[in-house]
């Protein structure tokens, strides 16, 4: 099955479309894996922290490219905070579909020239672009847990943007650990009602199962999960090196940490319930 686009797999309110974060190829293979499983579609990201631990693009982009075409259910490879147009650039033009460009940074203005302008270049591509008013928690102290995105501020900037998703700030938190956030949500619901585009959840790891749910029900969309998905790969790498202190074949090591990655991945797309797309699946 080919890659395809997001608008393509965005399912209706209610259902959730799950995106994880790629670190290397044996995190693509089991997240296409546990999509498979649970026969709905998925989001390959690959962010820039994770372009820069490959030195470069190219190298992991062709290989979630490579795994996506050759899935059983939709795929969309999508570049995750992206503060370079020159990384989007290079995403478009290597194949994927999707990019977040993070302008957050910039003052309020810059943030919106910067982004329109991104959007603009996509758009004509055919690409999907995803953006956000004000850092998510948990970046270099400048949003706790609880910065909040005001509805009115969220739907001026998707108008001024042209953006087609838009990340809001709802109580999460990157990186986090635990599972233990407060999601706001009855401010999802007025984002929702407010914002013409999807909503995204990122730094959903530290989310417990339940408010996931209730995100969606509540109109988040897009959710974003990386920091869950490490923790069972390496979890279950240090079991399997802990029970087999002799074993030198990584294989056998980073392919435990794969399998429980792809239980994982099906676990929560249950969770927030993603949708099949009418069969297309297959």
């Amino acid at each position: 099955m080919p890659l395809v686009p997001m608008a393509d797999v965005v399912p209706a309110r209610g259902r959730g479309l799950g995106a994880f974060n790629v670190i290397q190829l044996e995190h693509a293979e089991a997240i296409v894996a546990g999509a498979e499983r649970a026969g709905v579609p998925v989001v390959l990201q690959v962010s820039e922290n994770c372009v820069a631990y490959h030195g470069a693009l190219a190298p992991i982009g062709q290989a979630v490219l490579a795994t996506g075409r050759a899935a059983a259910v939709p795929v969309v490879a999508h570049l995750d905070h992206a503060t370079s147009a020159g990384l989007v650039r290079e995403a478009v033009g290597l194949g994927f579909g999707s990019v977040m460009f993070d302008a957050s940074r910039l003052p309020h203005e810059a943030n919106v020239a910067a982004t329109a302008e991104v959007a603009a270049r996509c758009r004509a591509e055919g690409v999907w672009v995803e953006a956000e008013l004000g850092e998510i928690g948990g970046k270099d102290g400048v949003h706790a847990p609880h910065a909040r995105t005001d509805p009115g501020d969220a739907a001026g900037y998707a108008a001024a943007t042209g953006v087609d998703a838009l990340a809001v700030a709802v109580g999460t938190s990157h990186g986090m650990l635990t599972r233990d956030t407060v999601l706001d949500l009855p401010l999802i619901a007025r984002l929702a009602a407010a914002v013409p585009v999807p909503l995204v959840l990122h730094g959903s790891s530290g989310v417990p199962d339940a408010a996931l749910a209730a995100a969606v029900e509540h109109g988040m969309t897009k959710i974003n999960i990386a920091t869950r998905l490490n923790e069972a790969y390496t979890g279950a790498v240090r079991d399997r090196l802990a029970a087999e202190p002799a074993l030198v074949d990584p294989r056998r090591y980073l392919g435990a940490g794969r399998d429980a990655v792809a239980a994982e991945v099906a676990r929560l797309l249950a969770v927030i319930r993603a949708d099949a797309r009418d069969g297309q699946t297959g």
